[in-house]
């Protein structure tokens, strides 16, 4: 996972995938949050969420299927911290699966008990069970993921974790005009469960996805689809950060923006040197 950023130009309503915004900063305000120290300018903050995973009919590609999700969203609601805040998620089971969540590239400082793989840090949480994760942020800044960690449940229960700097603390390059999380998965017609006990019954590679999708949408190149494609307005000459994840099960997945340049600054919650990278399209 990582971010990019990126200066828009005018030539951006032309682009066969146009994106829809979406707010960063404000939604600190969603999560129910205590102060507990403070360092300097940064005060430290006990941010509280409440995951009901549960079943959700959601219909893609001309079809309607009942998924697992987070609070009934697809992909999951947003965790939102500062750097060197406390973390406390209660998850609660209403699905007939065993589940664990994953906080994927959050370093677990002596919180190894809350990092989420079934049977090897933690028993799964069974139907009707709840279990509450507590870890504190600790020298990361950018983008990660949580996701299910048992069986396939996490080609739908996935969902973006936004560290932003300590407060008063600026970003290594120029502040930017939106924050926009991109989440690139899969998506498949059939269960997801009956495809991975199908591969592993026979030992055979697991059938591959229906359709890719950002942000839960397939977009306009699959019948039905028109509709469902993630949309972004822009305005020329301001600067976006992306904050891209791959949440796809089985792909790499590669992301530009034609006829635009990218500049990527971090990569899984740790800055890198700026590097550019552009695909021309004609």
């Amino acid at each position: 996972m990582g971010f990019a950023y990126i200066k828009m130009s005018s030539f951006m309503r032309a682009m066969l995938i146009v994106l829809c915004a979406l707010w960063v900063l404000p939604e600190l305000a969603h999560a129910r949050h205590v102060r507990t120290t403070s360092h300097a300018k940064h005060v430290s903050t006990t941010r509280h969420y409440k995951f009901d995973i549960k079943l959700q009919n959601v219909t893609r590609l001309c079809q309607t299927k009942s998924i697992v999700t987070v609070n009934g969203q697809f992909p999951g609601p947003r965790i939102i911290a500062r750097e060197g805040d406390r973390v406390v998620v209660k998850v609660v089971n209403h699905v007939q699966y065993n589940v664990s969540i994953h906080w994927h590239g959050i370093r677990q400082v002596r919180s190894a008990w809350a990092d989420g793989p079934a049977y090897i840090t933690q028993c799964p949480i069974k139907p009707g069970q709840s279990y509450v994760h507590k870890f504190t942020i600790i020298g990361q800044r950018g983008t990660l993921w949580y996701h299910a960690h048992i069986s396939w449940l996490r080609s739908t229960l996935h969902g973006p974790i936004v560290i932003l700097p300590k407060k008063h603390v600026p970003y290594p390059f120029p502040h930017p005009f939106k924050q926009i999380p991109i989440v690139l998965g899969e998506w498949w017609k059939a269960d997801t469960e009956a495809v991975i006990n199908q591969a592993t019954q026979t030992g055979l590679a697991p059938n591959t996805s229906d359709a890719h999708t950002i942000n839960g949408l397939p977009g306009p190149l699959h019948n039905c689809s028109a509709k469902d494609t993630f949309k972004l307005k822009v305005l020329p000459g301001k600067t976006y950060l992306l904050r891209i994840i791959n949440a796809a099960l089985n792909d790499e997945m590669f992301f530009s923006i034609a006829n635009h340049t990218l500049l990527v600054v971090d990569a899984d919650a740790v800055y890198v040197k700026p590097f550019r990278q552009t695909l021309s399209y004609h």
